[in-house]
Formats: C-alpha cells, sequence, structure tokens
C-alpha cells in the first residue's frame, strides 16, 4: 500500500473541510466536546509533530495553537500537511523518533500510522458535518490490523486498560477476514462490515449500534471491546 499517496490524498480532503464558510464551532460527537477547530488544530500539530520526529529525531514538540479564523486556519493547515509530506517523502527505511519500540522506528513507520490517523479524523469531521463515508474495505483491514498490532498491546503495557479475560472474535462480513483478541476460544462473535468493525474498535460506533450483529456471550464481548483498545 501506497502510505505516502494516501496520506496526502487523505490531507487534502481533511483541507477541503475548512473553507470561508466552514463553522469552527461545530461540534465533533466522536471526539468527545471538541470542536471542528480543535480537530483541525489536533491533526495539524500531529503533522508538525512527526515533522520533528524524522527531521530531528525527538518527539517533543509543542507548537502554537492553530489561528482561529476559518481561512488562516486552512492556510496554517495546508502548510502542516506539506511539511509532513516533504518529511516524510525521504527514505522510509530512514530513522526516526517513534512512540513504541514494538515497530521499526523508521520513517515507514510514519507513513502508515499517519494515513491511518488522518483517515480517522477525516471521518471524524465528515461526520460532524453528516457526510461521513466508509472507509475502503482494505483500508479499513489494515486499521484493523494496526489496532491489534500496537494500539491494543500498548494500552495494556501503560496501565489505560487490563488484559482481556476472554476472548471475542471480530468477523468482516465483506471480506473473508477476521480477528480474535483475548485468551482462548472466543466467547462472543461481532460481525460487520470491516469499515464498521474500525469504527467501533476507535469507539467511534457503540456497542449497540444496529450495523454490529453480536453472538455468543454479548456481555463479555462487550467488556473485551470496551478496553479502551486506542489511546
Amino acid at each position: 500500500m501506497d502510505y505516502l499517496a494516501l496520506l496526502c490524498a487523505k490531507l487534502t480532503e481533511f483541507g477541503d473541510l475548512i473553507t470561508p464558510d466552514t463553522d469552527l464551532a461545530t461540534p465533533v460527537p466522536s471526539c468527545g466536546d471538541w470542536t471542528f477547530y480543535d480537530l483541525a488544530d489536533h491533526l495539524g500539530q500531529g503533522n508538525l509533530w512527526v515533522v520533528t520526529a524524522v527531521t530531528e529525531l525527538r518527539g517533543d514538540h509543542q507548537g502554537d495553537p492553530a489561528p482561529k479564523d476559518a481561512v488562516a486556519l486552512r492556510e496554517w493547515y495546508d502548510e502542516t500537511a506539506d511539511a509532513i509530506a516533504a518529511s516524510l517523502a525521504a527514505d522510509p527505511d530512514n530513522e526516526a523518533w517513534t512512540f513504541t519500540r514494538s515497530m521499526p522506528r523508521t520513517v515507514g513507520f510514519w507513513r502508515r500510522r499517519r494515513a491511518l490517523e488522518t483517515l480517522m479524523h477525516l471521518w471524524d469531521g465528515q461526520n460532524a458535518f453528516g457526510k461521513a463515508v466508509p472507509f475502503d474495505t482494505d483500508l479499513a483491514v489494515d486499521g484493523i490490523n494496526e489496532v491489534f498490532e500496537l494500539f491494543a498491546p500498548r494500552m495494556i503495557q501503560r496501565g489505560l486498560a487490563t488484559e482481556p479475560e476472554v476472548a471475542l472474535r471480530l468477523r468482516a462480513t465483506d471480506i473473508a477476514e477476521s480477528w480474535i483478541y483475548g485468551p482462548g476460544e472466543p466467547v462472543a462473535e461481532i460481525a460487520a462490515p470491516a469499515s464498521d468493525l474500525l469504527l467501533s474498535l476507535w469507539q467511534r460506533l457503540p456497542a449497540s449500534d444496529p450495523a454490529l450483529t453480536w453472538g455468543g456471550d454479548r456481555i463479555a464481548g462487550e467488556r473485551v471491546l470496551a478496553g479502551p483498545l486506542v489511546p
């Protein structure tokens, strides 16, 4: 997968949500009490954080808040998007600072991580304005893999979640893929298109959403899903 091309495309799509008429105070229901301004600031600051991680091999970037005027915000955001695209155009095997040692500490790590991060926050922004669209199946599958490869173990290591007591199977209904999280044989199953499974892992869809079909011991399965599995 060409993560750099994907990242650039999704950064552009997010930027297109910022127009002179955009109401920056629009709530973003999938991100707690954030407004759309908070979401745009978060994504742009994350871009600059990664630029520092790649070019200076450190993870302590602290930027000034983004402009609160829509026109100025778009200009600032586009500058951050250009900056991260330029920094990640380096050889993917080049060393970079990352927040984990469980995966290669390289530019390539950030290409994938930021592509998937931007994908999720693009959905958040689209959803805030009532026009969210499902993820492409292959991207959703990759995002699910990332949750179980990177984030779920990391949440436990950081003391932000506990080891699941039982196993949950997630089954994609639009592709022959399934995942098991937890020890032993699964006691419950959740079935849905891969896009909805990824949204549920990131707590964008509640366990009660009608897009999700449950089987087995649902109560135990919901406890596993609640994790939290991601930051």
